[in-house]
């Protein structure tokens, strides 16, 4: 969702990232220090210190807020909303309904983050941020690293003593959220913002192909990695839940429906009926922000009324237990 990227400290508007075959390709994150609990990585877990940068129309974001939610960190890790339309100078945080502002700094802009952290900064000024207000820096903006700390290094700050990271299952999770990752998570953009025919017909097939394989995986067990609620679950929700009302339509990813896979569906109701998720999700937002802010794929900016879903109808999960 970024309509242009940083080059040496100054912003600039650009076409999203394509080689010649026209493949979307994403621009690395680059700042990956970490939060430790103990303080050894130079970032110590405290409460009140760290701040989070998001917006809730994008998935990436999204995994962070959901883990937030899950561990009880509210109070302990403040947060920005950025406002629901993407514009020509980056995330903008100037709190109309639905977002909230930026309340450690007087930036109004993401870019405006970034080159506090780095004056001169060349890259994408993405959501989310993890930034430190000890310091005046960005600790992370990669979403799987944050939501990783959340879970892990800030346990001893978490009110919910939920963990999403199992020592017996920590293989399979980091395995699991590396097999959706390109063919689901990154797939649906790589649908969306493909330039040719043989670039989204590659993508939209490995997208539905994988779609099938957890179909069948979730028809055996309640979750990704098993009977457990882990961070793969998280991953995979935060695709799922924009796919009807965004990706079907706006990104051409349209073999199937979620609503189609009776599985994948009824999972989706699952998670999103819990608090933790139901809380930090809002489709209004979402549509109106991949609709009215893609204007290359979507020009006139009109946001579709539909489809009507109903996450609220009872789901069968379960079944597997509770």
């Amino acid at each position: 969702m970024a309509s242009g990227m940083m080059v040496a400290g100054k912003w600039i508007t650009d076409k999203n990232k394509q080689n010649q075959s026209g493949e979307f390709h994403e621009i690395p994150t680059t700042f990956r220090d970490r939060v430790t609990a103990d303080g050894t990585s130079g970032f110590k877990a405290e409460a009140g210190r760290y701040h989070l940068y998001v917006s809730l129309g994008c998935p990436w974001a999204h995994r962070t807020l959901i883990m937030r939610e899950l561990k009880g960190l509210n109070d302990a890790i403040s947060v920005s909303i950025a406002d629901v339309i993407l514009g020509d100078k980056g995330w903008r945080f100037s709190a109309p309904p639905g977002a909230i502002a930026n309340s450690v700094s007087h930036a109004q802009y993401l870019p405006e983050i970034y080159l506090k952290a780095d004056p001169k900064y060349t890259g994408r000024a993405t959501v989310p941020v993890l930034w430190d207000q000890q310091t005046q820096t960005i600790v992370n903006n990669e979403s799987r690293e944050i939501m990783r700390m959340l879970d892990v290094e800030f346990g001893e700050l978490a009110t919910q003593k939920v963990d999403l990271y199992p020592r017996d299952l920590q293989r399979k999770i980091d395995e699991t959220i590396d097999a959706i990752y390109l063919p689901i998570n990154a797939g649906v953009y790589r649908s969306g913002f493909a330039t040719s025919q043989a670039a989204y017909e590659d993508a939209v097939t490995e997208l539905f192909e994988s779609l099938a394989h957890w179909e069948t995986v979730l028809s055996k067990q309640r979750y990704l990695c098993g009977d457990r609620l882990t961070e793969a679950d998280i991953c995979m929700f935060a695709t799922l839940y924009r796919f009807d009302s965004v990706y079907y339509g706006h990104f051409k990813c349209n073999l199937r429906r979620i609503i189609d896979y009776p599985n994948l569906w009824n999972y989706l109701k699952d998670l999103y009926q819990r608090p933790e998720f139901k809380v930090t999700c809002n489709l209004d937002y979402i549509k109106r922000g991949y609709y009215m802010s893609m204007t290359d794929i979507n020009p006139n900016r009109i946001v579709p009324k539909g489809p009507i879903i109903d996450l609220d109808e009872l789901h069968d999960r379960n079944r597997f237990g509770t």
